[in-house]
C-alpha cells in the first residue's frame, strides 16, 4: 500500500470530494445514526475519529453527539483546512499515519468511516485501538466490501484487498463484541464511463495504483465499461459496498490456573 500515493490523491480531491461523494455521504449518515442508536452517551464523551477527511461524517457525529473532548485524524494534514469551522478547544485534529500514530488513552468512542479499506493491516489496526478504549469502550467503522467498485476491478484488474463482513467480524472477535453488523450495496449511476473516472479522481479514491491512461487504453476502457455495464436509460453504473460494524470492548475473564 503507498501510503504517499494514497495521500496526494486525497489531497488533490479534498477540494470537490463533499460534492461529488455521494455515496461516502449517504455512509456517513447512516452511520451516525447507528451511533445514537447503540453507542450509549456516558461512551460518546471523549471520541478519536480515524480518516476524518473533509469532515463529512465528522459534522454528522457532531448532530447526534456532544463529546466533550473529540480528536480527529487523517493521513492528510492539508485536511485541516476543510475542518476551520469545526476545531476549537473540544475539537483538535492530529495528522499521520493511524497505523502508528498513538491516540489518546481513555477513550469512550473510535470511531471511523470510509477509511480502514486503505491499511496495510486492519486487524493489526482493530488490535491496537482495544488499548486506548476504556473498559468499556466502544469500535465502530464502516469499510467495503468485496463487490465495491467491482466495475473498475473487473476492467482494470485493479483492486484493495477488500474483507468481507463476516472475515471482519472474525478479526474482532478476539476484543470486541460486535452489537451491530450489516451491508448493502450502493448503485450510483453516471452519463458515461469518463464520468466514472472523473467521480474517482474528484473523490480521491483512485489512490491504490500510479496508471498511465494512454488515448488507446481509454477508448478501450469505455468501450468496454459500456458493453458491460450500460443501464436501459444509456447510463452506466458504479457499485460501492459499504460494510457497517459497531462493537463493544470485550474484557475477557483471567485463565485460571
Amino acid at each position: 500500500m503507498d501510503k504517499e500515493l494514497i495521500r496526494r490523491r486525497f489531497m488533490r480531491g479534498r477540494g470537490t470530494y463533499d460534492s461529488q461523494a455521494e455515496a461516502q455521504c449517504r455512509i456517513a449518515g447512516k452511520m451516525a445514526g447507528l451511533i445514537a442508536r447503540y453507542v450509549p452517551r456516558s461512551s460518546q464523551r471523549k471520541v478519536v475519529e480515524v480518516g476524518c477527511g473533509t469532515g463529512i461524517f465528522t459534522r454528522q457525529l457532531l448532530r447526534v453527539a456532544q463529546p466533550d473532548s473529540l480528536w480527529l485524524n487523517d493521513l492528510c494534514p492539508e485536511m485541516k483546512d476543510c475542518l476551520a469551522d469545526i476545531l476549537g478547544e473540544q475539537v483538535s485534529f492530529h495528522p499521520g499515519d493511524a497505523e502508528r500514530l498513538l491516540f489518546p488513552s481513555g477513550q469512550g468512542l473510535i470511531v471511523s468511516c470510509s477509511a480502514v479499506q486503505w491499511f496495510v493491516s486492519p486487524e493489526l489496526f482493530f488490535q491496537r485501538c482495544a488499548d486506548f478504549l476504556t473498559a468499556d469502550g466502544y469500535f465502530s467503522f464502516t469499510t467495503f466490501g468485496k463487490q465495491n467498485l467491482c466495475e473498475i476491478a473487473e476492467l482494470t484488474g485493479s483492486s484493495l484487498m477488500y474483507r468481507s463482513l463476516d472475515e471482519l467480524k472474525e478479526s474482532l472477535g478476539h476484543h470486541y463484541q460486535v452489537i451491530h453488523a450489516s451491508e448493502e450495496l450502493i448503485h450510483l449511476s453516471f452519463a458515461s464511463p469518463l464520468a466514472v473516472l472523473k467521480h474517482l479522481q474528484e473523490t480521491g479514491v483512485t489512490g491504490i495504483a500510479s496508471c498511465s491512461w494512454t488515448k488507446g487504453k481509454l477508448l478501450d476502457f469505455c468501450q468496454r465499461y459500456k458493453a458491460s455495464y450500460s443501464q436501459p436509460d444509456h447510463k452506466v453504473g458504479l457499485t460501492y459496498h459499504p460494510i457497517y460494524i459497531l462493537s463493544l470492548i470485550h474484557i475477557s475473564e483471567p485463565t485460571r490456573p
